[in-house]
Formats: structure tokens, sequence, C-alpha cells
């Protein structure tokens, strides 16, 4: 790079001599000098940007290389799962309408805007419906506490996005009984939206369901707030997919804590994990998703029948702390968009396992474990159909370092087996 600004400030000095000798007054020859001199100048300049430009590119694509190496590609594109105002954890209230909730009357909603929500009602409704398909309608939980007996608390009919804040306070939502269907959509969840929807803030909110806790039939997104949900069905539920950042999450779920789940489409129906703390005690699974789970952060207690449960379940960062009857972490064919694939590239990973036929790991495909650190306990720590690799990471199973990853078989280590 030296030689180069060398040859390119040479030539400039030519060009200079040239001109002086070819006959220029006094004053043009200074008007040369001092462009030859800017010119030198920025040549330097600009080439030594380009080498540090060069530098950074190298050590970049060294970098996604090294990542590759260690097979921690992402499989989600996460760039833009998160807005700039998903992110924002408080609203500007400054022109924000507001509500106070009343026993036995309903609240709807019908234009863009941010709406302030506060205090105790009985079977109230607060409806989200808006005829323009572009509208994002924000509602701020400032205090409000809803008891109902058959309905949503909170139903999103239609918009284009619907974000739920939560300020600096405490906000209890509650169904009772058996929800009431609308017509062809069954409402199933005490905030149930058609639209895509997403809860942040800086306050707390507390879910009581008789079937769901909080669904959406498209895309829900978490960025903050603390949740204590406890739900006869799943806790959190996303039909297109589920996508968290960053949150305090209390779940108590008969069936899944987190879900996703498309039955018309199977690309979609995916779980994004970056952030947030997570304590789920789930009967069925603690993370359940149709295509791909893929955790890139966070802190997670898990207890339940299956940890996590997907058809691609990528791991490369956070804690994670299962307790499970079942599987571990499982991986089948529930979609056919993906691999079945267990990667397990970082973070640091705790898996107890119950008595009888379980697996720690478990997938109708390749497990590849490429760094992190696991810890297993349990009869049986993994088990694939068609290939598994230990790359890197540390591995200990019943305290017990291993190197190479050891297929199970029903009865015990050293077999094959599992429930898939």
């Amino acid at each position: 790079m030296k030689n180069l600004i060398a040859l390119l400030i040479a030539a400039a000095l030519l060009v200079t001599a040239g001109t002086v000798l070819s006959g220029c007054t006094a004053a043009q020859a200074e008007s040369i000098s001092d462009t030859t001199q800017s010119l030198i100048e920025t040549l330097s300049t600009d080439t030594t940007e380009t080498a540090a430009s060069s530098a950074a590119t190298a050590a970049d694509t060294a970098s996604a290389a090294s990542a590759g190496d260690s097979g921690s590609d992402s499989v989600l594109d996460t760039g833009d799962i998160f807005t700039t105002r998903d992110l924002a954890q408080t609203a500007d209230t400054t022109d924000a309408v507001s509500y106070t909730v009343e026993s036995g009357k309903n609240i709807t909603i019908t234009e863009a805007g941010i709406y302030i929500i506060s205090g105790t009602a009985s079977n109230c409704t607060i409806t989200v419906n808006t005829t323009d398909e572009t509208a994002k309608v924000q509602l701020v939980l400032d205090g409000v506490n809803i008891t109902n007996t058959d309905a949503p608390a909170i139903y999103v009919v239609s918009a284009d996005k619907c974000l739920i804040t939560t300020t600096n306070s405490e906000n209890v939502l509650s169904v009772s009984g058996t929800f009431t269907a609308d017509g062809d959509t069954n409402l199933d969840a005490v905030i149930f939206s058609k639209a895509d929807l997403t809860l942040n803030g800086v306050g707390s909110l507390t879910v009581s369901s008789t079937a769901n806790g909080i669904t959406s039939k498209d895309d829900l997104r978490v960025t903050g707030g603390t949740y204590t949900i406890t739900a006869a069905k799943h806790g959190l539920e996303g039909k297109d997919s589920l996508a968290i950042s960053g949150g305090t999450f209390t779940i108590e779920a008969a069936e899944d804590g987190l879900h996703s789940e498309n039955a018309d489409d199977d690309t979609l129906g995916w779980i994004y994990l970056s952030g947030g703390t997570f304590q789920i005690t789930a009967g069925d699974d603690g993370i359940h998703s149709t295509t791909v789970t893929q955790i890139d952060g966070g802190e997670f207690t898990i207890s339940a029948a299956e940890g996590i449960e997907g058809t691609y379940i990528q791991i490369n960062d956070g804690t994670l702390s299962i307790d499970a009857s079942d599987d571990g972490i499982n991986a089948s064919a529930k979609s056919t968009a993906y691999e079945v694939v267990v990667e397990l590239n970082g973070g640091t990973i705790t898996i107890v396992m119950g008595s009888g036929d379980t697996d720690a790991v478990d997938a109708n495909g390749s497990i590849y474990v490429n760094g992190g650190t696991i810890d297993i306990t349990g009869n049986s720590a993994f088990d694939y159909d068609v290939s598994g690799e230990l790359n890197g990471g540390t591995v200990t199973v019943n305290g017990s370092q291993i190197t190479e990853m050891t297929n199970s078989m029903p009865g015990g280590m050293g077999g094959r087996g599992g429930r898939g």
C-alpha cells in the first residue's frame, strides 16, 4: 500500500514539473504546487482509508469464515425482526387519548394513535378495529385491572400493528370462564390479536387465562416489560413467529410456555430469542416451534415434559437450565422447509433428565455440537437418526467430560432410541 502511495505522488510531481517547464508564470506555478500538494494529501488519505476499509473487510470476512467453520451461521435472518418502535420502551403520550375502563362497558378504537388505558373493571373488552390497513395503534397500560368471564381483555380485530406498552405500573388482565367465539374466530386468549402484536414497556403485566395467555395470529414481538402468565393452554403464542429480545417472564402453562405454529404454511411458525429472563413451567414443551427455534441470548430456566422442540434448533448463546421428563432438546420433522437438526454453537446449557426412555438431546436427523459448555445428567445424552458430530465446546455427561458423541439405544447409553 505504501508503494502505491509513492507511485501516485511521483506521478503528480512529474505532471507539475512538466507544466512549470512549459513556461507558466510564477503565480501559476504556485497554484500548481498547491494543487499538487492537495492531490498528494488526498491520495494519501484516500489510500489510507481504503487500506483501513480493506483491513476491516478482511477482519469481517475472517470473522464470518470463523463463524462458518464453527457451524454458527444464523438460520434466521434476524436483521429486521425488531423495529425502532418495537424497541422503544416508552411512548410519546403528548397527543394521546385517555380511557378509564368501566365495568360492563367496552371500548372500541377505530383510528391509529396512542391510547392510555387505566382503571379497574369487569367484563370490559378493549377492541382495536381500524379500517385503515396501515394503521398502527399503541395501547399504553397505566395501572389497568380487567377481569372478564368469557371475552378477551384486549381484542385486536384489524390494524397493521398493535403495540401494548406498560408504564411504570402494575397491570392485571384475566379471563375466568370459557371464551365465546366471535363468529368464525375462536377467541382463546386474554390478549388476542389478528394483527402483528408487540409487547414492551417498563412496567408489569399479569395475565391469567382459562386458555392461552397472549396470542397473535400474525407475528408476536416482545422487547421489554415484566410478565407473569398463568395459562391452561399456551403462555405466549405467535402463529407466524414469536421473537423476544428482552423482558422478564414467569410462565406457567398447561401446554407450551412459548409456542409458534402455522398449520397453513410450514415455512412459518419460528421462534427467535436474543434476550430476556425466563422461568417457564410447562405441561408439554417449554419452547415449541414448527420450523426454527434460534436462541442468541437470554437466561432460561425450563421445567417441562420437553424443554425445546422444533425442526431446526440452533443455540448460539445464552444460559439455559432444562429439567425435562421426556426430551431436553428435541428436533423432529414438523416442517418440510428445514432439515431436522440440533446445532449447539455456544452458551451454557445444563440439562437434567428424568429416568426412563429419555434423551437430553434428540434429533430425528442430525446433531452438531460446535461450541459452548454443555452439562448433561441423565440416562441418555444424545440420540440421532442421521449423524452426530462433536466438533468443539466442552461436553460433560454425568460428571465426565466426553470427546466423542455416542449415540444412544433403548435401555441406556450406547444404543439407539428416543421418542423423536
